[in-house]
């Protein structure tokens, strides 16, 4: 898998970004750093200084090294050729989620109001929504998409599941944006609870697809010997 250019860009700028938020605040940043919040979206727990500066930078850029790395270790490395803007795609979006919790934490830990209550159902929804409206676009791969024994062994389980997919990821990102706004944590917990069973139906579904398709191949595409 090549770098691209203009995504990958982005998520260099973005982890290079908070690096050096990280590296030039240090001195003079608080000893205790809000690091999670609750579904009342309460401070819950504090963290110290190099947690709350240095660990989601760390973190951000190992995940965007390992969805680099990736393409080069799957089996079904080929495939990934057929959905290479929509693979960048989830490269930036992850870490510009990444980047927003920082940003947020940041904010947070310099005692300016953060509403988390609306902060997360946003980020969260946001990624549903963008995963969504790509997935129908991944193609079959061991590391990406929803990945069952039946998807990995029909590739019409896969595209068919894929696209329900789709609109399970979206329905439920809309929800949980909707749910930022609500005077209680209520939507917000049916929101996750829509997102669970969707997940459960579709692994159902891509078993029914997988059990009526007549090409069905093992996940290794052969028998063994």
């Amino acid at each position: 898998m090549k770098i691209n250019a203009m995504a990958d860009g982005v998520c260099g700028a973005l982890i290079l970004g908070m690096f050096a938020w990280a590296v030039g605040t240090w001195r003079r940043a608080p000893e205790r750093f809000p690091v999670h919040w609750n579904l009342a979206g309460e401070v819950d727990r504090m963290g110290g200084r190099f947690e709350g500066l240095w660990l989601l930078p760390l973190v951000a850029l190992g995940l965007w090294l390992l969805l680099l790395l990736l393409p080069r270790i799957d089996p079904g490395r080929a495939n990934y050729a057929n959905f290479t803007s929509a693979y960048a795609t989830i490269r930036v979006v992850i870490v510009a989620v990444q980047a927003a919790i920082y940003g947020t934490m940041q904010r947070a830990a310099l005692g300016r109001p953060v509403d988390m209550g609306l902060v997360a159902p946003l980020l969260i929804g946001g990624l549903l929504l963008v995963l969504g409206n790509l997935l129908g676009k991944v193609r079959p791969n061991w590391f990406v998409g929803i990945r069952t024994p039946w998807t990995l062994s029909s590739a019409e389980s896969w595209s068919r599941t894929h696209r329900a997919g789709g609109w399970v990821f979206v329905a439920s990102g809309l929800l949980m944006i909707g749910s930022g706004f609500a005077p209680s944590r209520w939507p917000f917990l049916g929101a996750i609870g829509l997102l669970l069973a969707g997940v459960a139906a579709l692994v159902i579904y891509s078993y029914a697809v997988w059990a009526r398709d007549p090409d069905k191949v093992p996940p290794a595409g052969r028998t063994a010997a």
